[in-house]
């Protein structure tokens, strides 16, 4: 049985954007620390206020987690506020990611190395797909990328 590409359809109201990543979902890679399996997974909670993101990562190394909030900031633009294992912090905002996807979703943040973003599309025949990307001089330089399915 052929698998279906992602059902790509935004929800009602700020967070709606979000809609299509709701589920829990499983991406395995290669990565500059070896192989990694991680498990995301994206669930409205209090009362729909948020979108909780609960990232799993298994490296050979060993664990690392992320928990994170999307929600909307007091000047009315939804944002994320992302907390890690290894003790970091990072928030940021919804960003215009279409270079990447015509339907893609992403998020800008100022990091300690410079502006970064993340973004999320659908997959022509399953899933998802998650890049990390550095802004540059010659442009955003992608060093991770990811293809989810349904865990």
């Amino acid at each position: 049985m052929a698998k279906r590409a992602l059902k790509w359809d935004k929800g009602s109201g700020k967070l709606g954007v979000m809609e299509p990543l709701l589920g829990t979902w499983r991406a395995q890679a290669e990565s500059q620390m070896g192989p990694v399996i991680c498990i995301r997974t994206f669930e409205k909670v209090l009362d729909g206020a948020f979108i909780q993101l609960t990232a799993d990562w298994e490296f050979d190394g060993g664990p690392y987690k992320e928990m994170a909030l999307i929600g909307v900031g007091p000047e009315g633009e939804v944002q994320f506020w992302s907390f890690t294992s290894d003790k970091k912090q990072s928030q940021g905002i919804l960003a215009d990611v279409t270079d990447i996807h015509p339907q893609a979703i992403g998020f800008e943040a100022q990091m300690p190395a410079g502006l970064g973003r993340m973004a999320y599309w659908p997959d022509e025949k399953e899933g998802f797909r998650w890049v990390v990307e550095s802004k540059t001089q010659k442009g955003w330089k992608r060093f991770t990328e990811h293809h989810y399915r349904k865990a």
